[in-house]
């Protein structure tokens, strides 16, 4: 429990912050099951419209710091590997 002002603010700061990381990581999870399915459907062009766009989300959460760095590598070899996969 926050005793003092400062401890409440931090309470709120790490909230607000930890919604903010759970944003990230969700949106990330969505975007590859999308893309997993536009590749199981041969889908070219939508296929890598969605890998453009979870790669950017991937990199704007590692610099934020919502994933780790090398995570966020990991991720975005495993999008190129599903890429390359399509028909």
């Amino acid at each position: 429990m926050a005793n003092t002002k400062q401890q409440r603010k931090r309470v709120r700061i790490a909230q607000r912050q930890r919604q903010e990381n759970l944003r990230f990581k969700s949106s990330i999870k969505t975007h590859f099951r999308s893309l997993q399915d536009s590749v199981a459907a041969g889908e070219k062009e939508a296929a890598a419209e969605i890998a453009k766009k979870l790669t950017s989300t991937i990199d704007k959460a590692a610099a934020h710091n919502a994933i780790h760095d090398n995570n966020a590598a990991r991720k975005k070899s495993r999008v190129a590997r599903l890429l390359s996969q399509v028909q």
